[in-house]
């Protein structure tokens, strides 16, 4: 038997601050795939919604990036529970990941994590990322790295994990792939940008057998506040809305 609830479109049952992070959250998905970072089905975004109840917003399970849309968003909460009716599955043992920093991390409003080509050979590596280029020096400011302990199925990771993050805003997850956090979901997106762009250069640079460069050391400790510069303190902000005005030229169906 159908509910009044059932009845009601997603958009009727949320706040517009919910509503707004939706659609922000869904143009993240969307913008990964745009950009061929995403893995089918698998790996996530997660967005705290503002509020006193730890909820959180996740893609529903099976749909590929470029399917998620504002309104097929699930909610639910640290233990990747639904907290509000919806027909669409969760993967609880996906969220272990995100949980863990969730509920360590309340200044974090986004978890990021992406298993790319460029993203795994890097984590694979010894050494990790290299001070190759301009853009490796923005993740190299604030990095971690978590050894690899399985499919992330293990509830006893999530302290192990958390301490390798700290109050980082990179990790790289070794023979895995790559996580950022950021404030916003605009903040998670571009450290994203940043750290896969990084890889990808690293990657392209090894492969030519040409002796490398690296940056001196020096440079590197004063690379966060020439980023806050550049951002003019706005960090992800700086650059979300000309992303979404692109992702309403090309695949507007996120906002539904």
């Amino acid at each position: 038997m159908s509910t009044a609830q059932d009845t009601l479109s997603i958009r009727e049952q949320v706040s517009d601050e919910e509503w707004q992070l939706r659609i922000d959250l869904a143009g993240c998905y969307r913008l990964i795939a745009m950009y061929g970072w995403d893995d089918l089905i698998f790996t996530h975004i997660s967005a705290r919604i503002p509020g006193a109840d730890d909820h959180f917003l996740i893609n529903a399970y099976g749909q590929l990036f470029e399917e998620i849309t504002a309104s097929n968003l699930v909610k639910i909460d640290l233990a990747g529970n639904k907290v509000m009716a919806t027909p669409h599955p969760v993967n609880p043992a996906g969220f272990t990941i995100h949980s863990a920093i969730h509920e360590a991390r309340t200044d974090v409003g986004c978890v990021l994590h992406t298993h790319t080509r460029a993203g795994i050979a890097v984590s694979a590596q010894k050494n990790g990322l290299l001070p190759l280029s301009q853009i490796s020096l923005v993740a190299l400011a604030s990095i971690g790295y978590h050894d690899y302990e399985g499919i992330a199925l293990n509830a006893e990771e999530k302290p192990r994990l958390v301490a390798d993050l700290g109050s980082r805003s990179f990790l790289i997850l070794r023979n895995h792939g790559l996580l950022t956090v950021g404030e916003t979901i605009a903040d998670a997106f571009l450290a994203m940008y940043a750290l896969e762009t990084a890889c990808q250069a690293q990657i392209m640079a090894q492969s030519s057998g040409a002796e490398l460069v690296q940056v001196h050391a020096q440079i590197l400790a004063g690379i966060t506040a020439q980023v806050d510069e550049v951002t003019r303190g706005l960090g992800g902000q700086l650059a979300w809305p000309g992303l979404l005005r692109k992702l309403d030229r090309v695949d507007p169906g996120y906002r539904n």
